[in-house]
């Protein structure tokens, strides 16, 4: 969709130049004329050709994390229930906003409610900053006069999520820390050690057992090809991303990520918490049921869990009952589908929803405590297995060695 340049005069006979987002001028002199504003010119807006801009746009918007968006939630909640105007409130924050693609999102979004668009929509201009349910909850805000509350609600979710990422990170952090290392010692081993251990070999011409022989083979393979070893595994990682950056490669990517052994379990049960707790979120705030299933399926970040609860919201749609649908996608255990029932019997469903998202968030706690015991015996197998290759594969000839030269 092109962007135009629409300079425009509004109700009190001001000039206003603000960009729209149209597929010809004729419709963006109409939705200038649908803001209640008369079109006075409208080009196409400049494209910047800037790479060092255009590289900073990228790196500001790459570092924009959930940090930055829950501060800014909480500072909109405070002066949106301060009464400070909605205009003077985001110009203050334009200003004080570290980060330059919020900065510079807000600053447009500025313009276009001096156009007369609807916080809501200004913010569906900047889909890359603002996610679909963020965007959701500012419109019912808007709609019901709580612009305020749903902020705070907003804010105490992106809280919420942070929390559940950081638990994630925390446990993992070691596993990994290992894994890495054990990665570097094996290469370091290949290239550099067992290559001086084979000079030592070659001047004692004794025979070498098949441990032995296999380890040189690797460490001459790995150092005669270690170029065309770095560049096929530099292919093959982009051909991986780039096949997972597809919808069949990323819903199979995100179905091979549930059923990792001891984390799998862990994302699963991290992705039906975010989806409960948003899910509550949507419907308390007085979003429909079935705009809210699409909005969080989408923004849970699992497109295989996604598929699924699309699945769910074609059964509702077609009458079938929530708990009904739950129980199809085999994603819930009969514990939550049991509050789920108590939900639409009692016709509390956010309510319930929230029990849910609480269910799974102790369900997570509880694996991130057990995580170090689960994957800390597979790694000290791993490192055993390697130093029982390297004793039988180096130390194992010097051993003979020393024998014969006894006897």
């Amino acid at each position: 969709m092109a962007q135009f340049k629409c300079t425009a005069r509004n109700s009190a006979g001001k000039l206003v130049t603000n960009i729209v987002e149209a597929e010809s001028r004729q419709l963006a002199a109409q939705l200038i004329s649908n803001r209640g504003m008369t079109p006075v010119s409208i080009t196409p807006a400049a494209i910047s050709t800037d790479l060092f801009e255009q590289f900073n746009q990228w790196r500001a918007l790459d570092s924009l994390n959930i940090n930055d968006m829950m501060l800014f939630s909480r500072q909109m909640h405070s002066l949106s229930k301060a009464g400070v105007p909605l205009v003077r409130a985001l110009r203050s924050l334009t200003e004080s906003t570290r980060n330059l693609a919020l900065a510079g999102a807000l600053k447009d979004i500025t313009k276009r409610l001096e156009s007369g668009s609807a916080l809501s929509q200004a913010m569906n201009q900047h889909k890359k900053i603002f996610s679909p349910l963020f965007i959701n909850i500012v419109h019912v805000g808007e709609t019901s006069g709580e612009l305020d509350q749903a902020f705070l609600q907003i804010a105490n979710y992106l809280d919420r999520e942070k929390e559940t990422q950081n638990r994630i990170k925390s446990a993992l952090r070691y596993p990994s820390m290992v894994i890495i290392a054990i990665s570097i010692a094996m290469v370091v081993i290949n290239i550099y050690v067992i290559p001086a251990f084979k000079s030592v070999f070659d001047r004692m011409q004794a025979e070498l057992p098949w441990q032995t022989k296999l380890l040189m083979t690797i460490s001459n393979f790995t150092v005669s090809y270690w170029p065309y070893l770095l560049g096929g595994t530099m292919a093959l990682i982009m051909v991986i991303v780039k096949y997972i950056n597809t919808r069949e490669g990323r819903l199979q990517w995100d179905w091979l990520m549930l059923k990792m052994p001891g984390v799998g379990s862990i994302v699963e049960r991290s992705t039906m918490e975010r989806f409960a707790r948003s899910f509550a979120m949507t419907l308390s705030s007085g979003v429909p049921l079935i705009q809210g299933i699409t909005i969080v399926s989408a923004a849970i970040g699992n497109s295989y869990i996604s598929s699924k609860l699309e699945q769910m919201r074609i059964g509702i749609e077609k009458g079938d009952s929530i708990s009904r649908m739950a129980r199809s996608t085999q994603l819930f255990p009969a514990l939550v589908i049991q509050m789920i029932m108590v939900g639409e019997e009692t016709g509390n469903i956010s309510d319930m929803l929230q029990e849910v998202a609480d269910f799974y968030e102790t369900e997570v706690d509880a694996e991130l405590k057990n995580i170090a015991s689960v994957i800390e015996p597979i790694l000290i197998v791993i490192i055993g297995i390697m130093v029982l290759v390297l004793a039988l594969g180096i130390f194992l000839p010097m051993w003979n060695l020393s024998s014969a030269m006894k006897h």
